[in-house]
């Protein structure tokens, strides 16, 4: 399984970026191709370094990297990249991973 992570900072309008993330772009990513699973961390997010400043953290499910490239290779993929931009205007208020097989370290 595959990940993509999409990490908001803080928008400077707080109800205008809920209102259209729920009402627009989660509808519209829900029509990646290959997409597995959509979730959402709604906070508190805690920071290590102590940064304030992230909101919203999301993490999308594929079933392989090359499932990701070809769900934003897509229309919709397309689509959703263009409204990214609403949400988060400038590249430095959001940061995106995409990382493949996750391998357990540990677990109790």
């Amino acid at each position: 399984m595959a990940r993509m992570l999409v990490i908001y900072k803080t928008p400077k309008d707080i109800a205008a970026f809920e209102k259209h993330y729920w009402d627009v772009h989660i509808p519209l990513a829900k029509g990646l191709p290959g997409l597995r699973k959509y979730e959402v961390s709604r906070g508190p997010i805690a920071v290590a370094s102590g940064d304030k400043n992230t909101y919203l953290i999301a993490t999308l499910y594929f079933d392989s990297m090359d499932a990701i490239k070809e769900a934003f290779a897509s229309e919709c993929g397309q689509a959703c990249a263009k409204d990214r931009r609403i949400l988060a205007p400038n590249d430095e208020d959001v940061q995106m991973f995409l990382f493949g097989d996750v391998v357990t370290a540990y677990s109790s």
